[in-house]
């Protein structure tokens, strides 16, 4: 084996990527602000499997993309024809058919997805999601509130220049109905169009619509519009959608294109895009409801409605908008030592965090200059240093690492004050009395 091959055996494969800090604080904030609004909206966290069986994953739809050439499938030892999760809907279907949980459910994720696919910027084979799923209830409202979770969940990191895109896709006799108008329409008129072209037709001409190919984006811009095949039901429970929106001072557009990469989305449909990235890969996350898809994987009818965000792309809007989610998270105190020893510093930082403190040290023998340069990179607001004239009188030495300013402070009330003067919101004074 060349010497060149060698090495690659030790990188990240192609399609992924090492998330190291301080990058990864922002994934850790952008993570607890999703966590926190997913609460308020009364989302719990749903764990399931990274893997699933094969069927499952099918049921996004045979003549996806997704399914046809991105997902990664594979023969387990037991003979079990397996696949990686290539998005997070189908296994919280599954999850919610084999558990029968109380409706409404109301949850939430974050999990790595997969997809073979050629890497690009913000879109990796290995891809990180949040996402929410709400099954149990056919109501535009919790359509509007679902969708007010997302968009919230965006303007709290600080990101403003997206927009929100909305459809129908109707219900299954509205669909079936315009894949027919659709078909025959696009039959017509690309027969100059290649066999590329003509099979996903045949296949599923609703995936005409997703295509890029520059070739077909005539066809597609005069195609019918699925909105005029809508009937009655669909009709009503999309403006009440609409309505919501505009009450909530949602702004949002309507798409009658957007049908997503998936076929097991019916009704409601929606797609956030950042204007702050190049408009062939602005898409920062989007849903849409899927009430057939339970009933696919054996459990019994149940609407439902989610969406899913790409956490990769999310943070690449906010870099181009100038919003950095979580900073590093600068150390509460950091503990020096002048004593040469290292067993008292591991005593003490110990303590200091078991008591909710971000507590720091250095490491290996470093020098005291060495370990304030160390304290320095940490941003502690504290430095507690270990001398020998202080430890005499069961001190340690604190410092104001603003201020300047050090006193002493007796060596079994250093946490509680240190605690003290981080919680209070003021100028902190140096005065261990207080």
């Amino acid at each position: 084996m060349a010497e060149s091959d060698e090495k690659s055996r030790f990188r990240a494969p192609i399609g992924t990527a090492d998330v190291l800090p301080p990058e990864s604080s922002q994934w850790t904030a952008l993570v607890a602000t999703f966590a926190e609004r997913a609460s308020r909206y009364g989302f719990d966290l749903v764990i399931t499997p990274i893997f699933e069986h094969l069927e499952v994953f099918q049921r996004v739809g045979e003549s996806t993309d997704v399914v046809r050439k991105e997902m990664y499938d594979f023969e387990d030892k037991g003979g079990r024809r397996i696949a990686l999760r290539p998005e997070g809907t189908a296994g919280v279907a599954r999850a919610f058919a084999q558990h029968n949980p109380v409706v409404p459910w109301k949850v939430w994720y974050v999990a790595p997805h997969f997809r073979y696919e050629r890497p690009q910027k913000g879109r990796f084979r290995q891809h990180f999601q949040v996402g929410a799923e709400a099954l149990g209830v056919d109501d535009p409202q919790l359509d509007v509130e679902v969708i007010a979770l997302a968009h919230g969940f965006y303007r709290a990191l600080g990101l403003r220049d997206f927009t929100l895109s909305i459809n129908s896709m109707g219900d299954d006799a509205d669909r079936a109905r315009y894949a027919e108008v659709l078909r025959g329409y696009l039959r017509s008129h690309g027969e100059a169009l290649g066999d590329t072209f003509r099979e996903r037709v045949d296949a599923n001409p609703l995936r005409v619509l997703d295509s890029k190919d520059p070739d077909w984006q005539d066809v597609i811009e005069h195609a019918p519009q699925i909105t005029e095949s809508l009937g009655d039901h669909a009709r009503t429970h999309f403006e009440a959608v609409q309505h919501g929106l505009d009450r909530l001072g949602i702004t949002h557009e309507i798409n009658p294109r957007l049908v997503r990469g998936l076929d097991y989305y019916t009704s409601t449909t929606f797609e956030f895009s950042s204007q702050a990235l190049d408009a062939a890969q602005n898409g920062i996350g989007g849903g849409g409801r899927y009430d057939g898809l339970v009933e696919q994987m054996g459990g019994k009818p149940t609407p439902g409605i989610g969406f899913g965000i790409g956490i990769e792309r999310v943070l690449i809007a906010c870099a181009a908008e100038g919003v950095t989610p979580g900073e590093p998270p600068a150390a509460d105190v950091f503990v020096l030592d002048q004593m040469d020893n290292p067993t008292e510093v591991t005593l003490l930082v110990t303590e200091l965090r078991e008591d909710g403190l971000r507590a720091e040290r250095a490491y290996g023998g470093r020098s005291f200059k060495a370990q304030m340069k160390v304290a320095d990179r940490s941003r502690a607001r504290y430095t507690v240093i270990l001398a020998g004239d202080e430890a005499t009188r069961g001190a340690v030495g604190v410092k104001d690492m603003q201020s300047s300013e050090q006193i002493e402070v007796p060596r079994e009330l250093i946490a509680g004050w240190l605690q003290e003067r981080l919680e209070a919101d003021i100028p902190r004074e140096l005065d261990p009395k207080r």
